[in-house]
């Protein structure tokens, strides 16, 4: 019986470390019309190598952003379009950042580090569902992709390198 329990005990090991070994959110939901800040949560780096640079894929409906430096860290915020014109204060927003990129930085894979930025969750993104920010890790010449966003119906855990995401709740 014991060869039992140790298997299971195994399992269960695997299980939680795998929830661990991707870039997270630490904050889980948002209100939509509200000011959201995004901590991004790098626990390893890419195959036992330091990570070297964190990259955002900002989605649409999030604007306003404003990355927070790192010393150590090139900061670079790159500006676009948006599919659509927003209202931010009152005046029309067309354009803005559209990723962020923290690069020239060392975070050996034994340590872990946090990334932020601040934004505006829009008013009409959809309450109820999730809103995912695509992050690409990069370890010198070693890429980790967390990228992957489930389809309707499918389970989020059961993806290899999801992206990290935040569900969209009402403003209160």
């Amino acid at each position: 019986m014991n060869k039992y329990l140790l298997a299971a005990g195994a399992i269960l090991a695997l299980g939680t470390n795998a929830a661990f070994a991707h870039i997270t959110l630490e904050t889980q939901e948002a209100e939509v019309g509200s000011t959201y800040k995004a901590v991004l949560r790098v626990p390893h780096g890419c195959d036992g190598k330091a990570t070297t640079a964190v990259r955002v894929q900002i989605p649409e409906g999030v604007i306003a952003v404003k990355p927070m430096p790192k010393p150590g860290w090139t900061l670079q915020a790159k500006k676009g379009k948006y599919d659509k014109s927003y209202q931010l204060y009152g005046q029309a927003v067309t354009d803005g950042v559209k990723e962020v990129d923290w690069s020239g930085g060392n975070l050996p894979d034994e340590f872990y580090d946090e990334f932020v930025f601040r934004a505006m969750l829009t008013a009409d993104l959809p309450v109820g569902q999730k809103l995912y920010f695509p992050v690409v890790q990069e370890c010198g010449d070693a890429v980790d992709r967390w990228i992957a966003i489930p389809m309707t119906g499918q389970d989020e855990d059961a993806l290899e390198n999801p992206a990290p995401g935040i569900k969209l709740t009402p403003k209160k």
